[in-house]
């Protein structure tokens, strides 16, 4: 089996990406056609920006979801090596036998082998599992957290604004990366507190929801009773699993190194969140139809959840894909230090520092891949942001 071109290289990548690069394009031309009745992501297809932001953020949401579910993006196992493969070249044949390539192996290292024989490119394919199941959920875990206390402090205001603003200064007062890398280090992990911390953190969505639905339909009570009865069920039993690795059915579990760095992301980005939708509220209480819900006689919930939130959607929504590429940024540079997932994780951090101690000899295939996936969803992300504020802002 002789090695690929460059062109054969590119040709092979294009196909391996079949599924996702069709997933996108059919995604756009669905939204392209009903775009007018899709609201503020309808009006996104009008912005070039927003749509390119958006190209690249489906791209590797959908690449995470046929490598993850269905197996289909990567070559080969990313963490299987071979001696052979060490520091192997792009293009170059699967072997794990000294001499002449394997007949049987049926692959190529598209992207080479890095420093341990094993594929960069599945690695690659890999890591963004990785990233797509922490930065997106602990984003908005975060958020329900700070929108659940951001609303009655900027409501109601007083010693409980007071209370919970000072809190928040006080998590903020430290320097986002140290705080972050002492949540995650080892000695940290070995005690209860990232359990802790996830028992009480991960009470919010329930709360949050729960109260969302007894707002809404509080007049209706055989509605408000099922949608309820489901958020409490549904959500104890996902809490349990997440939080204390207590799901009775056994289905749900979080390994300790993913449970820290989710709870560390969701830690972090809450307070800032709280001070934004806190502002917000501040501004948005004075308006006049909030004065005539409260002439209606609606209660502070259903003012809060379903009149000044609704009309925070735009900044919100902004800050949200900006966040998104915030953690990216802070889990590839705890990979970058080491920390966070298991060592032999395919996390882009890791594989960065894996390949910078390379760059001195000219090796450059180890580490600017992943350099590039990061890259590009943290742009797309940021892209993303723009088109949704050049919107939220002509609604």
């Amino acid at each position: 089996m002789d090695p690929l071109s460059w062109s054969g290289i590119f040709l092979q990548m294009v196909q391996q990406f079949a599924a996702p690069l069709i997933a996108v394009a059919v995604t756009f031309a669905i939204s392209i056609v009903f775009k007018r009745r899709l609201g503020l992501y309808g009006k996104l297809f009008d912005s070039v920006i927003g749509m390119i932001g958006l190209a690249l953020v489906l791209f590797w949401v959908f690449t995470a979801f046929f490598a993850g579910a269905l197996d289909m993006v990567g070559t080969h196992d990313p963490l299987d090596q071979s001696a052979m493969m060490k520091k192997a070249l792009p293009g170059e044949p699967y072997t794990k036998l000294i001499g002449e390539p394997d007949p049987d192996a049926g692959a190529h290292y598209l992207l080479g082998g890095d420093n341990l024989g094993r594929d960069v490119f599945s690695r690659v394919v890999d890591g963004s599992i990785k990233v797509m199941l922490i930065a997106p959920f602990a984003t908005i875990f975060a958020f329900m957290v700070g929108i659940t206390l951001g609303l009655p402090a900027g409501y109601y205001g007083g010693r409980f604004d007071t209370v919970l603003s000072f809190l928040a200064n006080l998590v903020l007062a430290f320097p986002v990366i140290l705080l972050f890398y002492l949540l995650v280090t080892p000695e940290i992990k070995e005690t209860l507190i990232p359990r802790i911390m996830a028992g009480t953190l991960f009470l919010f969505p329930i709360v949050f929801l729960t109260v969302l639905w007894n707002s809404r339909f509080r007049t209706q009570a055989a509605k408000r009773n099922l949608y309820v009865g489901i958020t409490l069920v549904v959500g104890t039993w996902v809490y349990l699993g997440i939080a204390w690795d207590a799901d009775p059915t056994g289905i749900i579990s979080f390994p300790p190194n993913l449970l820290v760095v989710f709870v560390s992301v969701v830690f972090v980005n809450a307070p800032t969140v709280f001070r934004i939708v806190r502002g917000l509220a501040l501004d948005i209480k004075t308006r006049d139809y909030v004065a005539a819900a409260q002439t209606r006689g609606e209660g502070p919930w259903y003012i809060m959840l379903w009149e000044i939130l609704p009309n925070a959607r735009g900044p919100l929504l902004v800050d949200f894909c900006l966040r998104i590429g915030y953690t990216t940024i802070l889990l590839g540079t705890l990979g970058f230090f080491g920390l966070g997932l298991e060592s032999e994780s395919a996390d882009w951090g890791k594989m960065i520092i894996d390949g910078r101690r390379l760059l001195s000899a000219n090796i450059l295939h180890i580490a600017i891949p992943p350099a590039l996936a990061l890259l590009s969803l943290v742009l797309g992300l940021n892209f993303l942001a723009d088109g949704l504020r050049e919107e939220s802002l002509r609604d």
